[in-house]
């Protein structure tokens, strides 16, 4: 079998959303463009990630809404889930926006392998397929390597799929769980917290750092805290999981913390504590492309590698792991191979998107991180509970929490409450622009909306605002 070497302008290894961002938008650009992916386009997070749970997330928000329909003086009965039907769901919209990335990956011509990449000699701009029909390299001015991430484990708590569970287990359940052990806080933790809640099951929440939801503000963070409390969700933070033992078809998770040891069984435990690079089968052991201690491979903020005309983005490197992080990241990429001015991610100013119940969204700085910097801080909150949309949807808890520099712009935008993460794009627009308070307060808000208690919030801090 012999070797093919064809040439391209830019070769990228992986094909979700840092991969394919830059594929199409190199493309775009007048670039010949080949891409090489192991399974179907679109990654982890049109697979296995984003797209599944949140549409996961869509099933726990109807079911919940028809179950209090009875407030509207609507008589729907007790309403059922059928959780295969919601999977065959999740699994038609996967399958959409797949043929849809294909076909414009096709309209632009980019070459989409199939098989798994990786350099074919130390810091060479060529890529060896493997598992294609036929043995295959190719050969770019320039490389991407976009590979993505897994989900981490911890010792002892392998993943097995029946009773240990990833979070690609989880998005593939057919039967809701009786009880629920979800290891870790986060936003990946807390999003199954809530949806796994709200469908039925019983939830517990084991945390080892004191908030969950860190990096989310402290006051957005405790109205979370207080609406999965009021559903039932038992949190425990600053605890370590020490070890599990199965009894027949329950396991028992032991842990300590602040108050001594504790125990919790349950009959599926899920481990969500963050996802690791796959950068180990890139080839890059002996190459120039520098890895550091945890997988992660070093970039520049243009995502360069320490090896000339390879660059890497999205969860392969140490930023945030976001699938719009990795579309602004390849577009930096792009545009660095070609030359062309660009300006890095500023990493501090992104936006996040929780969809848990209620969501939680934010951009910049919290208010412990305004202080801690050296800012002369001022804060407005306003709360949902006044607000008009709201009220109408019967969803009013949370908040919008705005962080801004005295007699300056504003450094960050808070929200917990009914659809924020739809809500923060103009707090990331006011962040990114650095607006002062006067010029944001001056935006006119429709009423009734939801998006009214962020123009109030930031019109108090004019010393003039409206409701508040």
């Amino acid at each position: 079998m012999g070797t093919t070497a064809d040439h391209h302008d830019l070769v990228i290894v992986g094909g979700g959303p840092g991969g394919y961002a830059a594929a199409l938008y190199g493309a775009a650009a007048g670039l010949d463009v080949a891409m090489v992916e192991r399974d179907r386009v679109g990654g982890t997070c049109l697979h296995r990630g984003c797209i599944p749970a949140k549409e996961l997330l869509e099933t726990a928000a109807v079911y919940r809404t028809v179950r209090g329909a009875k407030e509207f003086g609507i008589d729907a009965g007790t309403p059922g889930l059928d959780l295969p039907v919601s999977q065959q769901r999740k699994q038609a919209v996967i399958d959409r926006l797949t043929k849809g990335l294909e076909g414009l990956l096709k309209g632009r011509k980019v070459t989409v392998v199939n098989g798994t990449g990786r350099l074919a000699d130390a810091g060479s701009l060529r890529v060896a397929v493997d598992g294609a029909e036929e043995a295959t390299e190719l050969e770019g001015d320039a490389v991407i390597l976009a590979t993505g991430s897994l989900p981490r484990s911890i010792p002892g708590f392998d993943f097995d799929g029946d009773v240990i569970l990833s979070s690609d287990h989880v998005l593939r359940l057919d039967k809701v769980p009786a009880r629920v052990a979800v290891i870790g806080g986060g936003a990946i933790g807390c999003e199954f917290a809530s949806f796994l809640a709200d469908v039925g099951s019983e939830v517990t929440v084991l945390e080892a750092l004191p908030q969950v939801l860190t990096g989310v503000d402290t006051d957005c963070a405790n109205a979370a805290v207080r609406a999965f409390k009021k559903r039932n969700i038992t949190i425990h933070t600053q605890v370590t999981v020490e070890g599990h033992e199965r009894n027949g078809d329950e396991v028992t998770v032991r842990y300590s913390g602040p108050d001594g040891a504790g125990s919790v069984t349950v009959d599926k435990i899920v481990v969500s504590v963050g996802r690791a690079p796959l950068s180990g089968e890139l080839g890059l052991d002996g190459s120039p492309v520098a890895v550091d201690k945890r997988g992660f491979v070093e970039v520049d903020p243009y995502m360069r590698t320490t090896a000339p005309e390879i660059y890497a983005l999205g969860d392969l490197v140490a930023t945030p792991q976001l699938a719009h992080v990795a579309f602004a990241e390849a577009i930096v990429a792009v545009k660095a191979i070609l030359g062309e001015p660009v300006v890095p991610v500023d990493y501090a100013k992104v936006p996040f998107a929780i969809y848990c119940h209620p969501e939680v969204a934010f951009a910049g700085l919290t208010e412990q991180q305004a202080k801690d910097a050296g800012y002369d801080v001022v804060v407005s909150k306003h709360s949902f509970a006044g607000n008009g949309r709201a009220l109408i949807h019967g969803e009013t808890e949370g908040l919008v929490k705005v962080v801004a520099e005295k007699g300056g712009p504003l450094l960050g935008v808070h929200m917990t409450g009914p659809m924020v993460t739809e809500l923060m794009v103009e707090g990331y627009l006011a962040v990114n622009w650095e607006a002062l308070p006067e010029e944001v307060g001056s935006f006119i808000h429709p009423h009734p909306t939801l998006s009214e208690t962020f123009g109030e919030a930031v019109l108090a801090l004019t010393g003039r605002g409206l409701h508040g």
